[in-house]
């Protein structure tokens, strides 16, 4: 009993802090999390951004389980942001930029049900932006967007080797971008 008392005192204790500081956060998953990691780090207001898992049942996941397992869970970011600086509206822009909306099979090289993109909502606000972009973006493309919509849960801290790792394992990271064709995709369909 006291293990629960003190667990909702931390998670109380968290959300006041976050509050205090305008932080908000947000979850978005869009193929392999050290792309997604690297798109929203960049961004003004953005405070940190966490690789890490969602979406399942498992709990506390493994790379290894989510990937090649039955966990239902995605490999998803976790944004941590001052809500006065930038807005849930430019995270979702960002997003859409750095994806594929219209891959059924994971995104780029990495193919699978654990690299589909998701957007985790949290608030009926969050919902109606995500339905109306993907709206828009059939509308603009002619084509249906398979990303999912999803009601958040629970986020799960990946590994300690996958966070920054486009910093960490620059090269690797760099090779592994480039064999993916990532940015020449994306250049492709967001140039339009």
């Amino acid at each position: 009993m006291k293990f629960i008392f003190f667990s909702v005192l931390i998670l109380f204790n968290l959300s006041t802090i976050l509050s205090a500081q305008n932080l908000s956060k947000a979850y978005f998953a869009g193929g392999c999390f050290w792309c997604v990691e690297e798109s929203f780090e960049k961004l003004k207001g953005v405070k940190e951004v966490i690789s890490g898992y969602s979406g399942g049942t498992t709990e506390n996941p493994t790379y290894k389980e989510v990937t090649y397992g039955n966990t239902g869970h995605f490999e998803v970011v976790e944004v941590i942001y001052n809500k006065k600086l930038i807005s849930y509206e430019e995270l979702l822009r960002n997003f859409w930029i750095n994806i594929d909306p219209f891959d059924t099979y994971g995104q780029f090289c990495d193919e699978g049900y654990s690299y589909r993109s998701v957007l985790f909502y949290q608030t009926d606000r969050q919902k109606k932006f995500i339905q109306r972009d993907i709206k828009n973006l059939e509308k603009k493309f002619n084509k249906k967007v398979v990303t999912y919509i999803r009601k958040f849960k629970q986020f799960y801290k990946a590994e300690d080797h996958h966070q920054d790792f486009y910093i960490i394992n620059f090269q690797k990271y760099l090779r592994y971008k480039k064999a993916c064709r990532r940015e020449e995709i994306l250049k492709n369909i967001w140039s339009q």
